[in-house]
């Protein structure tokens, strides 16, 4: 299935990518960042289960267990602090 990827702030600064649609075969949110990490490089650093990173689904923040549906538009940005 093709999903819509957008990437915030450092994360896309550090992939140099603001957006991509993918052709993936993820089910979850969860297996969509395997996946990316798997791409190494800047993904993996950037996406890696160690980082802290915030996901949200069609635009409403989401768990990464979230289920992926086709033409799906997924966020992946790290988390913000205001003043």
């Amino acid at each position: 299935m093709k999903v819509n990827i957008r990437y915030f702030a450092s994360i896309r600064e550090a992939l140099d990518c603001g957006a991509e649609t993918v052709d993936t075969s993820a089910v979850t949110l969860a297996d969509l960042r395997d996946e990316l990490t798997g791409r190494g490089g800047a993904y993996a650093e950037s996406l890696a289960r160690g980082r802290a990173v915030r996901l949200a689904l069609n635009q409403v923040m989401a768990d990464e267990s979230a289920a992926l549906t086709e033409g799906a538009e997924v966020g992946f940005f790290p988390p913000v602090t205001g003043g």
